[in-house]
């Protein structure tokens, strides 16, 4: 099994020859791109997946692993309910220990705004099914005996899971290898191929692909990839960093959201770190034309993003990235096959710190590996999972940080979409033109 994360030293698993025409072209190797292909592949569709780096090596292997129904915006709620059955069966499916795991979500209160935030998402638990519940102080105590600083209360939900993403998607992949999905690693989508309007395939970097349909699930790559056909998504990308501890004592269960970090009990007997509070965005020309659609969240919480003035070299948004090119000339997704922004040591070793201030008891905590990763987000931080305005394009992206858990849902949704098949869902929410439409900008729960 790859590393933690997957990073590009490693070499491609799969590869092959081009077919010359399937079902459905999957742009993306990622959970959202792989269980597409795996629910459309079971329907009998000939799919194939094209990936420019590696399967899960950006967002999907770098996130915190959390499979939680607690803090989402309630039109992904029955879809989650849905992600969390998946899970359960795509686990039992695989060969691997995927570290799926029963043990609940906590988000900490340390302010009474925080308490009424968690008031106000709370009555959409119930209807959905979610056994989300306040805490008290003596509750928090009990569930996280050794915390220093007991906070005023907090937001549980016991039957939420866990599982290890560096070792789940590339499992899933594996399923869907054995039910006939074709992977190819290493082979970048250069543009769509479009006749008469409507797409016809893909080219790639090796050749030319036929196919009726084409799901677009290229995380933080999406927008770029569809300016380059003249479609326009305020789509940006934040970067989150996230370290992993050597093994410790076992200080709670539940995956939980602390005033300055989350953390989350990992199979190996160390814990996931990451900052809370600010994401870090790179200011790039994206992020300036879609200045406008973003002012609803930045009113909301004025102070909720930290702003680099420069994106490295390669990233989506970097000044010289290209914003068009053309099918027989090298795209900038050949130029940085993963995705792999660089960690702050500084923030790494403050997390490490905040922790073993949290739980004093457990001696120095040591960090074993840290990682960075570059989160799609949306203006209202909700995805967009919607045809696109070109006919045979449907594209699943901007999941906001929220892609992992509710990733095998979300593609089983997908696939239904490009078989004309309704998804069972009412998915208005998600709609590709509602920043364009007249739609009132609602921002997802801020829990």
């Amino acid at each position: 099994m790859r590393g933690i994360p997957i990073t590009a030293d490693q070499a491609p698993r799969y590869s092959g020859a081009l077919p010359d025409a399937v079902d459905l072209v999957v742009i993306g190797g990622g959970i959202i791109g792989i269980c597409t292909a795996l629910y459309a592949a079971r329907s009998g569709a000939k799919v194939i997946v094209l990936e420019k780096g590696l399967v899960a090596a950006e967002q999907s292997s770098r996130n915190w692993g959390w499979i939680r129904q607690q803090g989402r915006d309630p039109a992904e709620m029955p879809i989650m309910a849905e992600a969390q059955r998946l899970w359960i069966e795509l686990s039992r499916e695989t060969n691997d220990d995927i570290g799926l795991h029963q043990a609940g979500v906590t988000y900490l209160g340390d302010t009474s705004k925080a308490l009424a935030g968690f008031e106000k998402w709370l009555p959409h638990a119930a209807p959905n099914g979610v056994d989300s519940r306040m805490l008290s102080r003596d509750e928090i105590a009990a569930m996280y005996p050794d915390l220093t600083d007991t906070p005023l209360g907090a937001l549980h939900t016991a039957s939420d899971w866990r599982a290890e993403p560096w070792m789940a998607v590339p499992a899933i992949a594996e399923i869907a290898v054995r039910e006939g999905v074709q992977i190819n690693e290493h082979c970048a989508v250069r543009c769509l191929d479009i006749a008469n309007g409507k797409v016809a395939g893909v080219v790639t970097e090796q050749g030319r692909v036929s196919a009726p349909r084409v799901v677009l699930a290229g995380g933080a790559w999406s927008a770029l990839f569809l300016r380059n056909h003249g479609v326009s998504l305020p789509q940006l990308s934040v970067r989150s960093q996230v370290a992993a501890t050597a093994p410790v004592a076992n200080v709670g269960e539940a995956a939980c959201d602390a005033r300055h970090l989350a953390f989350r009990r990992r199979s190996d007997g160390g814990y996931t770190l990451a900052p809370a509070g600010r994401s870090e965005l790179y200011v790039g020309p994206d992020a300036f034309r879609a200045f406008p659609k973003y002012l609803t969240q930045l009113k909301s919480d004025p102070f909720g993003c930290m702003l680099i003035p420069k994106a490295p070299k390669g990233f989506p948004d970097a000044w010289g990235t290209k914003r068009k090119w053309s099918a027989d000339s090298q795209s900038p997704f050949e130029q940085m096959r993963i995705l792999d922004p660089k960690p702050s040591p500084r923030k790494i070793a403050k997390l490490a710190r905040d922790f073993q201030t949290m739980f004093p008891q457990l001696g120095e905590v040591k960090v074993k590996a840290a990682w960075a990763g570059m989160i799609d987000t949306m203006p209202d931080i909700v995805p967009v999972v919607d045809h696109a305005p070109i006919e045979g394009l449907i594209v699943g992206t901007g999941m906001s940080g929220h892609g992992f858990g509710i990733g095998p849902a979300m593609g089983r949704i997908l696939a239904d979409m490009t078989a004309g098949r309704p998804s069972g869902y009412d998915l208005s929410r998600f709609r590709f033109n509602r920043f364009t439409d007249g739609t009132p900008m609602v921002l997802g729960p801020d829990v």
